[in-house]
């Protein structure tokens, strides 16, 4: 039997409205961490829809850093006027400017990073990995791994999120598509620094 305690808890924890609550609640047979594995999923299938989508509205975000010599500007995107005013929204832009204060990001994502910029890095681990004697099937994934762990340092949506690093920002993303309900998208920021 599925509580009306059990409803609301997860429902304050996930933004999700109460009938999806219920609905994976009852799919989980009241287990609340397989239900929020549904609801996670939901939210990814959510986010693939409206990724076609165009994204008109937005907000233009800032951040600086209480030392006054960090500071960010980021435009991140939505379908509607409305969403822009949402809270959800507004926070979720509030917590990009304060991964990028903290991360400093070069790129949004990896279509970002220019073909120079990756063949000059994997020339680099390529050089690196040269004298190591390994197979050279062993070496191409050394290179591969140290590729990925560079785009993931450098690209925004690929970086763990500082609050919670089990997250990456692309699923901080989605999980708020999932919770308005339309696409969102990050243009552009500019981080500064003294």
């Amino acid at each position: 039997m599925i509580s009306i305690e059990q409803i609301k808890k997860l429902r304050e924890e996930t933004g999700v409205s109460i009938s999806e609550v219920k609905k994976a609640l009852q799919e989980a047979n009241g287990d609340v961490e397989k239900a929020k594995e549904k609801l996670s999923a939901l939210g990814r299938a959510v986010a693939g829809k409206k990724s076609e989508r165009e994204t008109k509205s937005g907000l233009v975000e800032s951040y600086i850093h209480p030392n006054a010599k960090t500071g960010v500007l980021l435009d991140i995107r939505c379908e509607t006027d409305f969403v822009a005013k949402n809270p959800e929204f507004k926070n979720l832009a509030h917590e990009l400017c304060l991964q990028i204060a903290a991360m400093n990001p070069l790129f949004v994502s990896d279509a970002d990073i220019s073909a120079e910029i990756l063949k000059e890095k994997k020339s680099e681990f390529e050089d690196q990995a040269a004298d190591s004697g390994k197979p050279a099937k062993i070496v191409e994934q050394i290179i591969d791994g140290k590729l990925n762990k560079f785009k993931e340092e450098v690209c925004l949506v690929l970086q763990p999120w500082v609050k919670d690093d089990s997250k990456k920002i692309k699923d901080v993303i989605e999980e708020t598509i999932g919770k308005i309900g339309e696409k969102i998208e990050v243009k552009r920021f500019s981080r500064f620094e003294i």
